[in-house]
């Protein structure tokens, strides 16, 4: 059993988190927390709709609208959802580095300036041989 298992029916839940089973209901038609429902219709809550009656509780404490409240509950999860999904990118950047090591970006010229590569390419090295002679007087 985690945070999101939906055990609590609404009596429990409005107990740990401290409302009235009506308030409850009323936040479920509002969308504010939707539990889940079991084949006879009644509703369970998890740890986690526990949690956020509090957070509601709170915010509404504070003087911030029921209205108010939906958005700042959405940005949350917005804000949680592209948390999530940089984590993802982060691990699938790692992954694709590790899996090639040793790729380059870039050279340095012959004049110190920087040549950018192709992935996979190798600069061309002269390997010519120069023969100095000092002319005679």
């Amino acid at each position: 059993m985690d945070e999101t298992t939906r055990v609590f029916v609404i009596s429990t839940a409005a107990e740990l988190a401290g409302m009235h089973p009506q308030t409850l209901r009323q936040y479920d038609r509002l969308g504010l927390v939707s539990p889940e429902r079991t084949p006879g219709k009644s509703r369970r809550y998890s740890m986690r709709d526990v949690a956020k009656l509090r957070e509601i509780a709170e915010l509404g404490s504070e003087g911030v609208s029921l209205e108010g409240i939906r958005r700042i509950l959405e940005l949350e999860d917005h804000v949680r959802g592209l948390e999530n999904r940089v984590r993802e990118l982060e691990s699938t950047l790692a992954d694709e580095l590790l899996n090639r090591p040793g790729r380059r970006v870039f050279a340095a010229g012959s004049a110190g300036d920087v040549i950018s590569m192709k992935a996979g390419t190798r600069t061309r090295r002269s390997n010519q041989i120069v023969i100095w002679r000092q002319p005679r007087p």
